[in-house]
C-alpha cells in the first residue's frame, strides 16, 4: 500500500495497488509551499518517507510518524553546508536499518501523519487528518510500504 500526499491539492490518498481506499482532506504546516529543510521552518518535508513509528496516544491522537530526514534530504543538507558528515552518516544509517532517523539536527523531524483540524495550514511541518480519516489510516498502518510527498 502508499499514501500519496498531494500538498498543493491539500488531499492524501491511501492506495492498494490501483484501487484507491482512502481520500482525506489534509491540513500542512504553516509555510505550506516549499520542501522541508530546517528546524523550525514550518514546511512539511517533499519526497518518499516510511512510517517509522506509531503512536495511539501522541500529542495529537492517532499517529505515524516518518523517517524524515531521509537519505535524500541528509544529502542536500550536507552538500549545502546545514549538517555535518557525522550527522549525515546517523541518518544514512538509520534509513539503511529501518530505524528512525536522528530528530535533533538542524534538519528537525518529528514529521508525522496525525489527527486535527483540517480547514487551515497550521502544523509545524505535519500532516493533519480528520479523525474519522485517520482511524482508517491507521487501520492500514502495518501494510503501508511508503508515503510520497508531492509539491
Amino acid at each position: 500500500m502508499r499514501v500519496v500526499i498531494e500538498k498543493a491539492k491539500r488531499t492524501l490518498s491511501l492506495w492498494d495497488g490501483a484501487n484507491e481506499v482512502l481520500q482525506a482532506r489534509i491540513a500542512l504546516g504553516r509555510v505550506p509551499v516549499g520542501a522541508k529543510s530546517r528546524e523550525g521552518d514550518g514546511r512539511t518535508p517533499e519526497g518518499v518517507y516510511r512510517i517509522c513509528i506509531a503512536k495511539e496516544n501522541g500529542k495529537y491522537g492517532l499517529s505515524l510518524g516518518l523517517n524524515y530526514p531521509n537519505t535524500e534530504d541528509a544529502r542536500l543538507a550536507w552538500q549545502q553546508g546545514e549538517i555535518d558528515h557525522s550527522t549525515l552518516e546517523a541518518v544514512e544509517a538509520a534509513i539503511r536499518e529501518r530505524h528512525r532517523p536522528p530528530w535533533g539536527s538542524p534538519l528537525g523531524g518529528e514529521i508525522y501523519l496525525h489527527e486535527g483540524a483540517v480547514d487551515t495550514d497550521w502544523t509545524q511541518g505535519c500532516i493533519a487528518l480528520s479523525k474519522v480519516d485517520m482511524k482508517t489510516l491507521w487501520a492500514y498502518r502495518d501494510r503501508i510500504e511508503d508515503v510520497l510527498i508531492r509539491p
